[in-house]
């Protein structure tokens, strides 16, 4: 059984319905920044920070190549290896931009059911959501020990 956590609880349910059905390996859900709101499947904080870090570079890079091109951001990226594929794409919601890591085994799900049952989570994530001005800045004196606190609500310390 995977063991999802939530910063935000408004993200749990939605969550736990998209692993449930989309055979995901891994899931994180975060602000294009890389704070990170939700996981599931992760066991180490070094590894959430790692993925956030790096999911929220691809957005930020990838949407910069898109702009040079004069399009809008790309809706979604996907990689895909020999045993494992990754799903990255950001959405919008009333608490703001979010964006979503996938990861999934390639002989248990497949990018059309990670991409078909992405589309109910955006969804459940819109109608969950609090509205914009609900959430509290963080203050640059109070983001390690907010980071701390995520980590632990998140690895369940």
């Amino acid at each position: 059984m995977t063991t999802i956590r939530a910063v935000e609880l408004w993200t749990l349910d939605p969550l736990t319905t998209y692993v449930a059905e989309a055979g995901a390996r891994l899931v994180l859900l975060m602000t294009p920044a890389g704070q990170v709101l939700a996981q599931s499947g992760f066991a180490r904080a070094v590894d959430v920070m790692a993925a956030s870090a790096l999911g929220a570079a691809i957005m930020a890079s990838t949407t910069e190549l898109a702009r040079l091109l004069g399009q809008p951001p790309f809706a979604a990226l996907n990689h895909q290896g020999v045993r494992h594929g990754i799903f990255l794409s950001g959405f919008a919601t009333d608490r703001g931009p979010l964006v979503a890591l996938v990861v999934y085994d390639l002989d248990v799900s497949s990018l059309g059911l990670v991409q078909l049952f992405f589309e109910q989570l955006v969804a459940d994530l819109r109608a969950a959501s609090p509205k914009a001005g609900a959430t509290k800045s963080v203050l640059a004196a109070d983001f390690e020990r907010e980071l701390n606190e995520s980590l632990n609500v998140l690895f369940g310390r």
